[in-house]
């Protein structure tokens, strides 16, 4: 049996595994099939993301490494470092830890009021970075999909796209999300954000998460959505940005770093019967 702990940052939700004892991820022989079958809600633990904690490396705390509900890995996710920021705080007694993922060292920090913020580094906004099948201005690309045309994008690590909508409340972006993810320009497929601005300083968020669908909300999807507004001259460099399951607070400095805030929790501890998951 495989202890687990059940964690979610407004509601984007993670399975983490710790594997960073001796011969532990050896033991754990992840494969794809294994955390798909993890992550999915009818017949596993399910998540959004399956989470293994790996040993650091050099100048971290520790090492995320991070599985989508279809079995392919991703580079970022903010939340998820948010969530193994804190528990790392927890072990540590520190309140600033740095978290270890195929994008780099993460420098994170817990707020006075008990939020969590993770600096997610810069974005890379050239069209190879993101990246895309030919080359073409990043802050508007040629895409239409039913009612909704010419994103920006950029990487935060992990590819995305922002669609700026007039009204969320009255796009199906969940329909057309899917047919973005898979666009030809995307070889690497992307998370696409479909963003309506409130104001210069708020940004209401709907987010398909490449690999996992819909989901309550998105860490980079989120950095991605303020990089990308500001570079279309709609927003400034901070905004509050409002997911279907709350707001985190984000600041793109001018050094390039994006800083994304929100709080995190844990639902619930585990443990997974491992042999009988498919291998």
């Amino acid at each position: 049996m495989i202890p687990f702990r059940k964690m979610h940052g407004l509601g984007n939700d993670f399975v983490v595994v710790d594997a960073r004892a001796d011969g532990a991820l050896a033991a754990l022989a992840i494969t794809p099939a294994r955390a798909a079958a993890v992550a999915d809600r009818h017949r596993g633990v399910g998540c959004d993301q399956f989470i293994v904690l790996e040993p650091p490396g050099e100048g971290a705390d520790v090492f995320m490494r991070i599985w989508n509900p279809d079995g392919s890995q991703a580079e970022a996710c903010g939340n998820a470092t948010r969530c193994i920021a804190a528990l790392m705080m927890a072990e540590t007694g520190r309140d600033q830890v740095v978290v270890r993922t195929v994008r780099g060292n993460l420098p994170s920090e817990r707020l006075p009021d008990g939020s969590i913020r993770v600096d997610m580094g810069p974005p890379s906004l050239g069209w190879r970075d993101v990246p895309l099948a030919e080359e073409l201005d990043t802050t508007h690309l040629p895409m239409t999909i039913g009612d909704v045309a010419d994103p920006a994008a950029c990487s935060m690590g992990n590819p995305h796209v922002t669609f700026f909508v007039g009204d969320l409340d009255r796009l199906d972006w969940q329909a057309i999300g899917p047919q973005a993810e898979h666009h030809a320009l995307l070889p690497a497929r992307a998370n696409i954000g479909f963003a309506q601005v409130l104001d210069t300083d708020h940004i209401r968020v709907g987010i398909w998460e490449r690999g996992a669908g819909p989901t309550l909300a998105c860490g980079s999807g989120a950095c991605a959505t303020l990089v990308n507004a500001h570079r279309r001259g709609l927003t400034g460099r901070r905004a509050r940005v409002d997911l279907p399951g709350g707001t985190l607070q984000m600041e793109w400095r001018l050094d390039g770093h994006v800083l994304m805030g929100g709080p995190v929790a844990t639902a619930f501890t585990g443990e997974l019967d491992w042999d009988a998951l498919p291998a």
